[in-house]
């Protein structure tokens, strides 16, 4: 995995979709064959480039969802479709296996979960923004992560079957869901938004010195690496990305 943080020059290359996946209603997974794919670590993120027939291209950048290993030539990324988006609807609801595309990376150094780090982990999603944390949780050994996962009903859930298996089976990963609008039959809490007690309560605590990665929203990303500074947490510790839109 040492070979994906190593500089080089990012070039464009011709990917062909291996596999289509629906996550919710909104969000499908593409896993993604690029033959010349040098390896990527969790929380980085690629470059789609669609080109239309009168040569019109548009580019949107997407985090990268699935961990990587040395004989792997595959990239999984699941992207929101957005009503009014130039790329989003192409990928949601056109593109299909053997289609290919135009991807560029992968891209990105600060966001990024490296597996020889020893510190415990502390994961924050908004939404779609749980796509590159769960190529963490992806990529973890036996390391100990905790994650928030905030979103507005069960049915936004993306990786929902998955989170759960992990959840029982996975040693050392605990999850918990936050649902602002509508909960799951029997859950004990009525609709909430994330606030600090969920983070202190849910979040390893700032003695541990975590490692803290929050993703999602502007406004989502910006309170709660508030709410993690305020609970005693390092600010060098807590690494954010964000991305436009409710």
């Amino acid at each position: 995995m040492a070979r994906a943080a190593v500089p080089r020059r990012l070039t464009w290359q011709v990917a062909t979709v291996r596999e289509t996946r629906e996550e919710t209603g909104t969000a499908r997974t593409l896993v993604l064959d690029i033959p010349e794919w040098a390896g990527h670590l969790p929380g980085q993120h690629i470059d789609i480039r669609l080109t239309a027939e009168d040569g019109y291209q548009a580019q949107r950048s997407y985090s990268i969802a699935s961990a990587w290993s040395a004989d792997s030539k595959t990239v999984e990324i699941s992207v929101q479709r957005l009503e009014d988006g130039e790329v989003s609807p192409y990928l949601t609801e056109v593109v299909e296996p053997g289609d290919q595309i135009e991807v560029r990376g992968p891209i990105g150094g600060w966001f990024v979960w490296r597996a020889e780090s020893t510190a415990p982990v502390t994961l924050i999603a908004g939404g779609s923004g749980i796509v590159p944390l769960m190529a963490m949780v992806r990529a973890r050994g036996r390391q100990l992560f905790r994650l928030i996962y905030a979103v507005r009903t069960p049915a936004d859930v993306l990786y929902a079957d998955e989170l759960r298996r992990r959840a029982r089976e996975d040693f050392g990963l605990d999850v918990h869901f936050v649902y602002s609008r509508e909960v799951p039959a029997g859950w004990p809490v009525p609709p909430q938004r994330i606030d600090i007690a969920v983070v202190n309560t849910h979040g390893w605590p700032p003695d541990f010195a975590p490692d803290c990665f929050v993703c999602g929203p502007n406004t989502f990303v910006e309170v709660v690496a508030d709410m993690l500074v305020a609970l005693g947490h390092d600010p060098a510790k807590v690494r954010t990305e964000r991305f436009g839109g409710a």
